[in-house]
């Protein structure tokens, strides 16, 4: 019966809060990092092909790059909320 006391304390059930933030938030961070390279490399591409343009191109891509980014600030936001 000692045993079982003793792998029953040992067995309670931990903390996993911040381990699970982390995580979730290292997921949800990994969708816009691939889409802010796609859309910079994109206008990157966009404005050797059209140097005239470049003023414009510049300006969407920031726009692009900041809805982009807002994502990766909902999933922040959530995992600090699920912690």
């Amino acid at each position: 019966m000692e045993a079982l006391s003793i792998l029953a304390q040992v067995a309670e059930p931990a903390d996993f809060g911040p381990i699970g933030a982390g995580i979730g938030y290292g997921l949800a961070a990994i969708g816009p990092g691939i889409g802010i390279g796609y859309i910079v490399g994109k206008s990157v591409e966009a404005m050797a092909r059209q140097p005239e343009s470049a003023g414009m191109v510049r300006t969407t891509m920031f726009l692009g790059v900041a809805f982009t980014e807002a994502i990766a600030l909902i999933g922040f936001v959530v995992a600090m909320l699920v912690q």
